[in-house]
């Protein structure tokens, strides 16, 4: 008597495993063997190459970042970073987080322009901020450095020598190494209402009397100005030349 118990496998079941079992390993080699995920250290260094190469006018390929110290853990930001040049030298470059609150200095260089480099555009010099400016700083020479870089096109509102941003400020933010225009700036207002300014009258090679005078305006330089003199008490008028100074007309 046969045992009907006992369930075979029959060739329409095999090739249906065969088939799932195909159709699982395509499955399987379509995915990627590994997702590449930046470390915060590569991602912080990809930002520093790109905030440079645009400071500068160079390939952010140029740009070369000394190693960090080996005990060193960068830490992941939540936001973007800030980058800036903290000293003269554009060797140097300051990272910083502000969430969580952390800063790093690191040391850069930058490679020869290859061919293909030097063809991008002409090198001009160009007046750039030696640190982070906000906006309505009074610039001092101290402040900035001219620097050389490749220019893409004729901007003719690029600023080329420190003695054009003289008497100016800063109409906006401007980060260090960030090329300086004539759109940045403004005269700078050298003389605030209310304050006590110095009011130069007659030539110096001849007869010249100085008093103190109370502004009763904001000026600009070469603006006029009307102002009181505080022992009289007399309204008059000036032109200012420099901080809390104005020549009598």
């Amino acid at each position: 008597m046969s045992n009907n118990s006992v369930k075979t496998s029959t060739p329409m079941h095999r090739l249906v495993q065969i088939l799932c079992l195909t159709f699982f390993c395509l499955f399987l080699s379509g995915l990627p063997a590994h997702a590449q995920v930046n470390t915060p250290a590569q991602d912080m260094a990809l930002q520093v190459r790109q905030w440079l190469a645009k400071a500068h006018g160079v390939e952010s390929s140029s740009v070369d970042i000394a190693p960090l110290d080996t005990r060193l853990k960068v830490q992941t930001c939540a936001q973007s970073l800030t980058v800036d040049h903290p000293f003269a030298s554009r060797d140097t470059v300051r990272v910083r987080c502000a969430q969580p609150v952390w800063q790093l200095y690191l040391q850069v260089s930058f490679a020869a322009p290859t061919t293909s480099q030097a063809k991008a555009g002409p090198v001009k010099t160009m007046v750039v901020p030696k640190r982070l400016l906000p906006r309505g700083t009074l610039l001092e020479p101290e402040m900035l450095e001219e620097v050389a870089m490749n220019t893409q096109g004729a901007d003719t509102s690029l600023l080329s020598t420190i003695k054009d941003v003289e008497h100016a400020e800063l109409v906006r933010d401007m980060t260090a190494g960030s090329p300086i225009r004539s759109s940045d700036l403004r005269r700078a207002t050298m003389v605030k209402q209310g304050q006590q300014v110095m009011m130069v009258i007659g030539e110096k090679s001849a007869f010249q009397v100085i008093i103190r005078a109370e502004a009763m305006q904001d000026g600009r330089m070469g603006e006029q100005v009307k102002l009181k003199n505080t022992e009289s008490g007399r309204q008059i008028s000036g032109v200012v030349i420099g901080p809390n100074q104005v020549r009598g007309l």
